[in-house]
């Protein structure tokens, strides 16, 4: 069967449906749609949208309230009161905005062309609304315009939308048509055809770099009149090409009247928008498209049917289900045309392809619960995957609408892959799948060139360098999992040696997870500091991210009772962070960040332990604190499905802490029971005896009857069907799932690596001697190294190096099994020279510290490597004794500008010199004569010439301020990065 006759056969069962008899109708109890509040999330920092869609559907018809910011990557937040139209796409709880393609908003009285965002609302097509006249349901989205009297209702289809907007007696009642809106426009067209129709294409640029959208809309009655405009001017003809685009089309409407409006969308043409018009809404009952709409997402949310709980309990999961069917997107037309990652037009050979894959985030519990419930479709993400690899030459990362975002870290497809083959869903080209994966880690961008030459990223090398080599080395052990699934002996070899490079960046003194530069720790470190080493996240937060070893990463920390110490600090530490502003840090429960992903397996960690009991603590007061049944009831992004995956997974009682492995964690159920439908025809249950606020403790279990003793689960015993019972308590019972047998296993147990010695230096630079000593995690191994690729040696303690020096340094076990090698460099340079800094700069970009700025080490392009130093908010004010009297011909300063990261050029340095340290001249005022508005990143010196002499050199420099209007952090305070100060 084609993907084009499934289509059909869904038109046709949803038109038999709406002559049926409705049974299951809108507002019957019986239908789990009443337990979605798809208004969760819209306020706070959730970023999702209320509108209509359908599960995994193409098209998301929703009002965009908000045009711009953070809070407004979803085009809607639940604070506005304004609402400038209904367009056909959104993005659901991401942390860049993009979409909001073609939008329709319906008006009454003289033509306005501008959307009201610049001139207030009176004086453009937006409109007033209010909460209580705005409703919103799974497939169903309704509003008031207050300012016009229009009822708005809104449905859909996969594939298309429908408007019915019911308007007052009136001969000017407008429907607006606006491809400006929203994103930066490339290219766009619109015809008028015939009497009741609208088609054209909108290309544009955002996050996505190249988004192609097509569209034909067919309108219930003929216009009464009809005109396009060119930058808010109406032109002649029945159509228009270029970058600033509207029509607007006029009825004569009686009182009530309805004017329906069906969009059928594409990424591949106007002729695939028509087929998908043509076959999923050929009719005008906007009802039965409703209706339909409706019975599908109550098919969807019956794939797990929970009792008991309280009412709150289940809206809450119940929207969180739903908030994992609205992402990823389906990304083909009716007759399997789609535009792949190339930017051209391919045809899908027998599988759906998609998009919106948000993988950083949804690799952790959304695709593990798709493994459960969505293995059909999860077999045609990974078909997806190959698509894009073949036609992109890469798996995805972030794709949005094709296109590759270069937005967050690792290469999460792998473990998509990974775990869904280990759990059974092999219908896809495994060895291609294999070959794609080892592509993604064999190639030299984004710090996997040093991750591939050291074992780690050196911070010097690579922003974000300790995440990234936290998320690489998982991914490789994912590696490691298919290639041993498929018998690939070498592969298996290389890539499960990678999967423990995290142990090369673990310092046993700390006991935290930690930057190097130069061989060694970098300076200044603090856990709980937000900087450029970590992603959205600090020490803290990303210290235990090792699921693919969790018994090697326990012994690290010392055993059992210190990992169950360094857990428990993590949940009692205090809530603050330093550093860095970072909005996705929230949901904090001490250290343990819930609104953000990197902390979301941690609570689970003690089953690993033999302490199953603070699992069932834990879990259960993140459950009950940080998801509520309110517009701001996430506590964080809801991140494409990933925030509710884990409500899902947990409110049931299990979690995916690795996936790859073929078992979850269990933790703490809230449910009576819980009954998951499998696609195989089998079910699951899942029952909780007992079970309350109180009695959150797991007091015993039985599988299918027998006694059940671990702290986990196989996937095996899911997919088979059968029940899981649990008795439930108010007091911990600490001996179940306790013993050695029965805790869960995430073990690397050969190719075991030796992590890379360091150094310990104060400084990559001195003037007479510079003491240097090495050190190791591993307690039973020496340390040899080199110095300038001479003899080898023997560490045996601290020494001294008087001249400039390389150091390369591994270390050996006693079977003669050698580390990666680490190389360290320091240079001897000029002495006599001392710096005073009169401003403080951020702990975060330090450069090494007070003596950053005259160190000889320059700071590349990239300001998160570390080696520039940072002021917010602040000028520079430095002062440098030469120690003595000196001729000197040039003062330089390196400067950077990245504006988007807030960071500019000094509006004006200036140079003064002095021999007493106190009565300076000033010898120079240079102003900027770079441009404040050029995105990108940037260095240059800033200089004097002329000949001078003076014992003291004051550099001052002034900081650019606040951002700008224009600027997206407008009003933000801004950033000064220095490095170096050159005085020749």
């Amino acid at each position: 069967m084609t993907k084009l006759n499934s289509t059909k056969l869904w038109v046709f069962a949803a038109l038999a449906l709406s002559f049926a008899s409705c049974t299951n109708d809108d507002n019957d109890d019986t239908s789990l749609c009443t337990y979605v509040n798809t208004f969760i999330g819209t306020g706070g920092h959730g970023h999702t949208y209320p509108g209509a869609t359908m599960p995994f559907g193409m098209v998301q018809l929703s009002p965009d309230t908000r045009l711009e910011g953070w809070d407004g990557c979803s085009g809607y937040h639940y604070s506005d009161s304004v609402v400038y139209g209904f367009s056909h796409t959104h993005l659901s709880g991401t942390g860049v905005g993009d979409y909001g393609d073609v939008l329709l908003m319906p008006t009454v009285g003289e033509v306005q062309w501008n959307n009201g965002a610049t001139k207030g609302v009176d004086q453009g097509y937006a409109s007033r609304f209010t909460h209580h006249e705005e409703h919103a349901s799974p497939g169903h989205y309704s509003v008031r315009l207050s300012d016009y009297d229009v009822q708005v209702d809104l449905t859909v289809t996969p594939r298309t939308g429908m408007h019915k907007y019911v308007f007052p007696k009136s001969d000017a009642a407008n429907i607006i048509i606006d491809l400006k809106h929203r994103d930066k426009v490339l290219d766009s067209e619109i015809k008028l055809v015939g009497e009741n129709t609208i088609e054209g294409f909108r290309r544009s640029e955002g996050w996505a770099r190249d988004q192609h959208v097509y569209f034909v809309m067919e309108f219930s009655k003929p216009f009464a009149a009809s005109r396009i405009a060119v930058n808010d001017t109406v032109v002649n003809g029945n159509e228009a090409r270029g970058t600033h685009l509207k029509a607007a089309v006029t009825f004569a409407t009686e009182e009530h009247e309805e004017v329906l409006v069906k969009v059928g969308i594409s990424a591949v043409s106007i002729d695939g928008a028509r087929k998908n018009l043509v076959a999923e809404n050929s009719n005008w009952d906007f009802e039965a498209v409703r209706h339909q709409a409706h019975l599908t997402w109550d098919e969807a949310l019956n794939k797990i049917v929970v009792e008991g709980g309280t009412e709150d309990q289940k809206t809450v999961f119940y929207t969180a289900l739903y908030h994992t069917m609205i992402a990823p997107n389906l990304f083909m037309d009716v007759d399997g045309q789609y535009r792949g990652t190339d930017l051209q037009v391919h045809q899908a050979d027998n599988t759906n392809i998609y998009t919106i894959f948000s993988l950083w985030d949804t690799f952790r519990a959304t695709h593990p619960l798709y493994t459960i419930i969505e293995r059909e479709r999860t077999k045609d993400f990974i078909n997806t995957f190959l698509a894009q690899y073949e036609d992109g030459g890469q798996l995805p990362v972030w794709e949005l609408a094709g296109n590759y975002t270069g937005c967050m870290i690792g290469y999460h497809s792998v473990p998509v892959i990974a775990d869904a083959y280990v759990k059974g869903i092999t219908d896809f080209d495994a060895e291609k799948a294999l070959e794609a994966m080892k592509h993604s880690a064999n190639q030299d961008h984004l710090g996997l060139s040093s991750y591939k030459q050291y074992g780690y990223i050196p911070a010097g090398d690579e922003a974000e360098s300790v995440s990234k080599t936290l998320e690489y080395a998982y991914d490789d052990w994912c590696i490691a999992v298919m290639a041993n699934e498929l018998g690939k002996e070498e592969d298996y070899q290389e890539f499960i040696k990678r999967g423990q490079y995290y142990k090369n960046i673990f310092d046993p003194a700390s006991g935290f997870m930690r930057s190097k530069m130069n061989g060694g720790w970098s300076s200044n470190f603090d856990p709980a500091e937000v900087n450029f080493n970590f992603t959205e996240a600090n020490s803290w937060q990303y210290s235990m991210f090792v699921p693919q070893d969790v018994q090697g990463m326990i012994t690290a920390y010392g055993g059992r009772d210190a990992f169950e110490q360094k857990l428990d600090g993590l949940f009692s530490a205090s809530s603050e962070t330093t550093g860095r502003h970072q909005a996705d840090i929230t949901g904090l429960i001490g250290q343990y960040a819930h609104g953000n992903e990197p902390s979301h397996h941690m609570a689970y960690l003690y089953n690993y332990i033999g302490k199953p009991w603070k699992t069932q603590e834990r879990v259960r007061q993140i459950l009950d604190e940080l998801y509520t049944n309110a517009p701001d009831g996430l506590s964080g992004n809801e991140d494409c499905g990933q925030m509710s995956a884990w409500y899902v997974l947990s409110a049931m009682g299990i979690y995916s802490v690795t996936p790859g492995l073929d078992y979850y964690a269990i933790g703490t159920p809230i449910f009576d029971k819980v009954t998951i439908n499998l696609e195989n025809g089998k079910q699951f249950v899942i029952e909780s005896s007992q079970v309350s606020h109180g009695n959150h403790f797991v007091q015993s279990a039985s599988l299918n009857g027998n006694d059940y003793a671990n702290s986990y689960l196989k996937h095996s015993d899911i997919m088979n069907g059968g029940t899981l019972s649990f008795v439930m308590g108010e007091s911990p019972n600490e001996s179940w799932g306790a013993a050695e047998e029965n805790i869960p296993v995430a073990a690397i147990v050969d190719h075991t690596l030796i992590p890379v010695p360091f150094v310990t230096t104060d400084a990559q630079t001195f003037t007479d001697s510079m003491a240097v000593s090495l050190g190791t995690a591993c307690s039973d191994c020496t340390i040899r190294y080199q110095r300038n690729l001479g003899d080898t040696l023997e560490y045996t303690g601290p020494f001294t190096i008087t001249e400039t020096t390389n150091i390369r340094a591994w270390t050996e076990n006693a079977d003669a099994n050698r580390s990666g090698k680490v190389d360290a460099s320091f240079m001897k340079i000029k002495g006599g020279r001392s710096i005073v800094l009169g401003t403080e700069y951020a702990n975060q970009y330090a450069a090494g510290g007070n003596n950053g700025l005259i160190d000889y080490l320059r700071g590349p392009n990239n300001f998160r490597t570390g080696y520039w130093q940072g002021y917010q908010d602040a000028d520079l004010d430095a002062t440098i004794d030469l120690g003595q009297v000196t001729s000197f011909q040039r003062i330089a300063t390196g400067f950077l500008q990245d504006i988007k990261s807030w960071i500019w050029y000094p509006t004006e340095v200036e140079y003064a010199i002095s021999n007493d340290g106190k009565n300076f001249t000033v010898v120079a005022t240079i102003a900027n004569d770079f441009s404040e508005e050029e995105y990108g990143s940037f260095t240059k010196e800033v200089e004097h010439k002329g000949s001078m002499k003076a014992r003291y050199v004051r550099v001052r420099a002034n900081n650019y301020g606040v951002c700008p209007d224009w600027h997206l952090g407008a009003g933000g305070k801004t950033w000064l990065f220095v490095d170096e100060i050159m005085i020749d």
